[in-house]
């Protein structure tokens, strides 16, 4: 069996690697000091370093401009994002776009697709539900009105939906009388679409959704069995990468911390006690990279398993949200005050995890998934 990446794979980290090389965590005011958002708006100019290197195009394929990668290639770029806390919607954008080229009608590739990947338009996904603890599909309802055409009528309330006020659209799930579920394509700027603000641990500015009546053309609506649930896994896969990069940050500078800081004339790096919590975080992060390479092969190439593909999707989460809360933990404990500096990047990547922790489900969450799962596919 070969486990290395493809030469594409590894191009698009490389590329990855050149655009966010440059790029600094404290480039924003902290969040610990800012009563509001960090910012107005994402990384403009990264995103169009990003589009430049054809990286908001990765999983599009080459009829509509993109490079015609998979789910595999995006989690590898997402990693060097987060590792210097890149303020862009690269994992949203990136996975509507997937669900558009895979279920959308031809009417919305042919609008969508090209503009996004030059970095034109932005996409991003309403994932959390009203509350972000129920379903997000049950949030929104969609109906087709008798007697008046094919467009779909859409009400609810969605939380916590990352880059609303940057986005132009936004990919909403609802569900149907039917009890479908269906994924919306609701531009921003559209009758009955209203924002809240809201800000996540991390500093940046969410948006609650909410839609009244908003009407949409069928072209605009997904119904196609299973799309919801295909994105939603891409999504929670992509947050996998995104606490992987982030949790191997946060250890490369505790180890760098703890070999300059002496204690009793020794580096605090060569206590025993230091370095066994840096090497239980080490298998930690060797865990949450080995079950996130599961979950992303499992939705790129469609194998078959002994459980579906959201039972490893589930396992790389429960991983990725205790893992990367951990790592983060211990390297506040090695730091000291000097951690909580507001100076220091350290604190940042910590609100960061915290975010990542909870997003699309903490560990509990997943665990009564697989859970559910395993009750009921037999493994024998």
């Amino acid at each position: 069996m070969d486990f290395t990446f493809s030469e594409e794979q590894q191009a698009a980290a490389e590329a990855a690697r050149g655009v966010f090389a440059d790029v600094v965590p404290d480039a924003v005011p902290s969040p610990a000091l800012t009563t509001g958002a960090v910012a107005d708006e994402f990384d403009r100019a990264l995103w169009s370093r990003l589009a430049d290197a054809d990286l908001l195009s990765l999983l599009t394929a080459e009829e509509y401009g993109g490079a015609g990668l998979d789910a595999v290639a995006l989690c590898l770029v997402l990693r060097e994002s987060a590792k210097v806390l890149a303020r862009v919607p690269l994992l949203e954008n990136s996975a509507a776009m997937a669900a558009v080229q895979a279920y959308g009608s031809p009417e919305s590739r042919a609008a969508l697709l090209e503009r996004a990947g030059r970095g034109e338009v932005v996409l991003t996904v309403a994932a959390s539900g009203r509350t972000g603890h129920d379903p997000a599909e049950l949030a929104v309802t969609a109906r087709q009105e008798e007697g008046e055409g094919t467009d779909w009528i859409l009400d609810g309330v969605q939380t916590a939906v990352p880059w609303a006020y940057d986005a132009d659209f936004v990919v909403v799930p609802a569900h149907t009388p039917a009890d479908r579920t269906v994924l919306a394509l609701v531009p921003r700027l559209h009758d009955g679409v209203a924002l809240g603000e809201q800000f996540s641990t991390s500093g940046e500015r969410l948006g609650e959704l909410r839609l009244e009546s908003v009407r949409l053309a069928a072209r605009d609506v997904i119904d196609t069995e299973g799309a919801w649930e295909w994105l939603r896994e891409l999504l929670v896969t992509g947050t996998c990468a995104l606490a992987l990069g982030l949790g191997e940050r946060v250890l490369r500078m505790s180890s760098e911390y703890t070999s300059k800081r002496e204690q009793f004339g020794f580096p605090v790096a060569t206590f025993q006690a230091v370095a066994v919590q840096a090497a239980d975080r080490y298998i930690d992060l060797r865990a949450m990279e080995v079950t996130l390479w599961q979950a992303a092969w499992r939705i790129a190439s469609g194998a078959r398993g002994a459980l579906p593909v959201s039972g490893d999707v589930a396992v790389a989460k429960i991983w990725a949200s205790e893992g990367v809360r951990r790592v983060v933990q211990t390297a506040q404990h090695l730091h000291g005050g000097f951690g909580a500096d507001v100076d220091y990047p350290l604190h940042r990547y910590h609100a960061w995890a915290k975010h990542l922790e909870l997003s699309l489900g903490p560990a509990a969450a997943h665990e009564e998934a697989l859970g559910d799962l395993l009750a009921a596919h037999s493994l024998g």
